[in-house]
Formats: structure tokens, sequence, C-alpha cells
């Protein structure tokens, strides 16, 4: 009896510590999944706030160099903490033509080539849109609206000819490429050997940034109120390169190369917008929003809401 009663207690203490140890486990399998999910909401807080962080440098970036701008034009210098300020960056349209001529293509380091021409912009209009409240309801009722054209479709920047000595000599065949600071605008392309007055055109994407300073005055009157812009945009640069060879790729013959760049547009041109007045005609203090369109009417991101004309 001693002996099973013994065994009989060895075995309880065996069971009982296997449900202890089963119960630790399963404490610490607990807390680490306590602990797994408190880490992970940590994280998912922390990547919010990067990314809160994030948006607010990219908004500051883009409003300090909206601020530069501005002050470079030497525009609304006295009003800027009065009137309201909007920008945007974007990619604007733009043609290039450009004119290659070329002589002295046997001379060594020849051959001399010139260029010129000029860069159509794809232009930049702004709508304003007038509103006042529906009595009653927390409808607006649109009033008044208009678009304002601020850079012409089309208007263009004149490329003064500039010089280029080629360094290869002997008649080489030629190459153009357009570029700027984030790569290649374009492929290689082929202008063959020296060509008098040689036409090259190209489209493309510029990044763009506009800003401007928005005024209204005579808020309550009829049919008010006027609102004006004024402001500028700076173009990100366009550059050519003209690359010489001594013989086509893909020929037996082994191929002497050289680069010279010519600078077309300097990164950071300014375009001035002069100030234009606009009439609305819906007076009684009307609700303010702008929307910046490219040249062809299609928007730039999503309208800017200003309030109402006597907070500008």
């Amino acid at each position: 009896m001693y002996e099973l009663n013994k065994l009989n207690n060895t075995d309880i203490s065996k069971a009982t510590l296997k449900v202890q140890q089963e119960k630790l486990r399963f404490g610490l399998w607990r807390a680490d999944q306590q602990h797994w999910a408190w880490y992970s909401a940590f994280r998912e807080q922390q990547q919010r706030k990067e990314q809160n962080n994030c948006m607010k440098r990219t908004i500051v970036k883009c409003a300090g160099g909206t601020i530069a701008l501005l002050a470079l034009l030497n525009i609304g210098a006295m009003n800027l903490q009065a009137d309201q300020q909007i920008s945007a960056q974007f990619n604007m349209p733009i043609h290039i033509t450009t004119l290659v001529n070329e002589s002295g293509c046997d001379n060594s380091p020849g051959p001399y080539i010139t260029l010129e021409g000029e860069i159509a912009l794809g232009g930049l209009q702004v709508e304003l849109i007038l509103a006042n409240n529906v009595k009653g309801t927390h409808m607006t009722d649109v009033t008044f609206d208009t678009k304002v054209v601020l850079v012409p479709l089309g208007d263009s920047i004149v490329i003064p000819k500039q010089p280029v000595l080629g360094g290869v000599g002997g008649n080489p065949y030629i190459w153009i490429q357009f570029y700027n600071a984030q790569g290649n605008l374009s492929d290689e392309i082929f202008l063959g050997r020296c060509v008098q007055g040689l036409k090259v055109e190209k489209d493309c994407l510029n990044k763009a940034l506009a800003g401007l300073v928005v005024a209204g005055s005579d808020c309550n009157n009829n049919p008010g109120p006027y609102i004006t812009f004024e402001g500028g945009m700076a173009l990100s640069g366009v550059n050519a390169r003209f690359i010489f060879r001594n013989n086509l790729k893909g020929t037996h013959t082994k191929i002497v190369e050289s680069t010279a760049n010519v600078t077309i547009i300097p990164e950071g041109t300014p375009i001035v917008i002069p100030k234009q007045p606009v009439l609305g005609g819906s007076g009684g203090n009307p609700l303010i929003w702008i929307q910046l369109l490219q040249g062809n009417g299609a928007p730039i991101g999503d309208p800017y809401f200003l309030g109402r004309c006597v907070q500008l």
C-alpha cells in the first residue's frame, strides 16, 4: 500500500509539474503575443509619424521654394503676410526647336558648331471660382467662374546663339541629345556630318514651380470683388549634348568619341507673371477657390480654398 501511495504521489507530482510547466509556457507565449502586438502598434504609430513628418518637410520645402521664387522676382514683398500665396510643382510640356549650323568640318580640332532656337512653353492658367452659401443649407452656389491666362500657350523663350567646338576633327559624325539634372530627355538624334542649317525639334516635360500671390478688395461691393494675381514660375534646366564620333557604331573601325555640352535653359530660369485684375460678379463677400491649369486646360492638382474675400 505504501509503494502504491508513493507511486500515486509521484505521478501526481509529475502531473502537477507538467501542468505548471504548461501554464508557464502559455504565460510566456501570451506575454510574447502581447509584447508583439504592442510592438506592432508602436511601429505602425512611428511609421505614421514619419509619413506625417515627411509630408510636412515636403510642404515646407515647396513653401520655402515659393517664397524664394517670389522674393527673387520681388513680388508681394510688402504684402506677403496679408495676401495669400499658392504654389504648385508640376510638369509643363515644352517644345524645343533648335537650329544647328556647322563649319570648319575638316579642321582640327573642329568642327565649329553654333546652336540657336527657341522653346515654346505649355502655358499656365488659373480658374477663379466664387460662390455664396445657399440659405438654410450647407450647400454653396457658384455665382462666378472664369479662367485667366497667366503664361500663354506657346509663349517662347529664345535660345541665344552659342558656339560649340568639337574635338574629333576630320569631318566627324554628329549626334545631339537633350538632358537635364534628372537624366536624358531624348535619345541620341543623328545629325549626320557637317550639315548647314539643320533643324531639330523635341517635345518633353519640364519640372516647374509656380507661385502666386492672390489679393482681394471691394469684397462687399457690387459687382465685386476685385481679385488680383501676380507671381512667377521657375523652370528646371535643359541642356544639349553634342556627340562627335569618327565612325558609325557597328563598323569594324575603332570609334573615337568626344562630347560638348550646351545650356539651353539655365536651372531655375524665372518667368514673371504680371499682376492681372479680375472683377468677380458675385458680391456679398463670396467664398473663393483657385484652380491652377495647364495651358490646355488640364487641372494641376486640387483646387485651393482661400476662404472668404475679406480673408485675403
